[in-house]
């Protein structure tokens, strides 16, 4: 039962916070680093990029639509029995990879990452938006942060291991290894035992004073409209980051030395290590900054610059200096939409069923999966230009809607929720009564 006193133990909060963004780091190459595997993989098999890809489309369905009932668990039993279940499945996967000797085997071993990593993403995330309440866009973006540059970190060793020994032997010692992390660290995440106390400066961020319920929650026009806008800007950025080997290759930039930063490395390498800083570095920013400048706002400069960087991959794609350069800045906004959604999610739905709520909000990203093997179709016909700008369009539109149809449609259903809290309006329905 939660009273109204807060924790006297101010490191706990960033303690959690410190777990979940480590357990994220160690999944991120299930989805950021299989680029690298793909090619490698196709050179030993001849299974054909589509084929190989599929695996990377089962993943990502997996790791979001199965998100709901992992949170759901992790609502009612805690973060620990969640989190360890999924560091087992996500070993599994990649030693699975290791010895898939057919597709039907790599699929499965597709489907064993994505629960993995769907059980680790949805409790870190909603553990910090828990511990969190009144810095969600920080708190959710630093978790998210850890997936989106844990790659980084990676991205080399995982590259030479998968030269020098090959990429199955990369496959078994690095799952391995980030399970036995995540594993470790699961033994010490737990939800907060008292209710957080509001800062004492308020940050005037418009938030529901109720808890709605997933099924609640799934009634409310305010909530599909986020998952449209989630599905449409999600859609470019799972492109690129399954993708980005295969356009570097076909445009013809992959090997190209590119001195950046004071660091030379082929375009390739160079483009996915920056990404993953970019990535990693954009998600608490956008998050903090969407803190103090309200969450809509922040969405419309973010895909605004995501359109933009895309744009100049339109025309300008084939020099490896621009394709490094834009790929980073693309990927430096594309990573917010994992803070700024789950963020405005706990705020317009409230906290008690926030990892739930948050986690059925996630599934937007399996359905923008299903889009990337219709980018390699569209590739194949008119070329990766074609591809890049249809995801300036998606772009475009979505922060359009953030500005002019999310930000007056929530602020007007906040108010009216926030009415209802005060008794000052009745709720219609008792199925419609949100739940204290």
């Amino acid at each position: 039962m939660e009273t109204s006193t807060t924790s006297t133990r101010a490191w706990e909060p960033w303690f959690q916070l410190g777990c979940g963004i480590l357990c994220m780091a160690m999944i991120a190459n299930l989805q950021y680093g299989w680029t690298l595997f793909v090619d490698p993989i196709d050179q030993a098999h001849g299974w054909g990029r589509a084929a190989i890809q599929t695996a990377f489309t089962i993943f990502v369905l997996t790791e979001t639509w199965l998100v709901p009932v992992e949170a759901w668990f992790v609502d009612r039993y805690g973060p620990r029995v969640v989190l360890s279940f999924g560091a087992v499945m996500i070993a599994l996967s990649w030693i699975i990879n290791s010895y898939a000797g057919s597709l039907p085997m790599l699929y499965a071993g597709a489907v064993f990452g994505g629960i993995g990593a769907g059980s680790v993403y949805g409790t870190c995330v909603g553990n910090a938006l828990k511990w969190f309440p009144y810095r969600r866009g920080l708190a959710a973006g630093a978790t998210a942060a850890g997936f989106g540059a844990g790659a980084a970190l990676t991205v080399v060793p995982i590259a030479n291991t998968i030269a020098a020994h090959g990429y199955q032997t990369a496959f078994f010692w690095f799952g391995i290894g980030q399970g036995v992390i995540v594993l470790i660290a699961a033994q010490f995440l737990y939800p907060p035992k008292f209710k957080i106390a509001p800062p004492k400066k308020a940050l005037g961020l418009p938030q529901s004073k109720v808890d709605y319920q997933p099924s609640q929650t799934l009634t409310k026009p305010v909530f599909w409209l986020l998952y449209l806008m989630f599905v449409m800007v999600a859609s470019g950025g799972l492109m690129a980051a399954a993708q980005i080997g295969p356009i570097a290759h076909d445009l013809g930039v992959a090997d190209t030395p590119v001195s950046i930063f004071g660091i030379s490395a082929a375009a390739l390498t160079l483009a996915i290590s920056l990404d993953r800083i970019f990535d990693g570095f954009g998600r608490p920013i956008f998050g903090y900054v969407s803190d103090r400048i309200g969450r809509e706002n922040t969405m419309f400069i973010a895909f605004g610059t995501a359109a933009v960087m895309l744009l100049v991959m339109v025309f300008h794609g084939s020099n490896p200096l621009v394709f490094v350069l834009a790929t980073a800045g693309f990927f430096g906004v594309f990573g917010e939409i994992y803070s700024l959604f789950p963020a405005t999610c706990g705020d317009t739905f409230g906290s008690k069923f926030a990892a739930t709520n948050a986690g059925m909000l996630y599934t937007a990203k399996g359905t923008a999966a299903l889009l990337v093997p219709i980018a390699s179709v569209v590739a194949a016909i008119y070329g990766w230009y074609a591809v890049f700008a249809i995801a300036v369009g998606l772009n475009a539109t979505a922060a359009l809607l953030a500005l002019f149809v999310l930000k007056p449609l929530r602020a007007r259903f906040i108010a009216r929720t926030a009415a209802e809290a005060d008794g000052m309006v009745a709720a219609p329905t008792g199925r419609e009564s949100p739940a204290h």
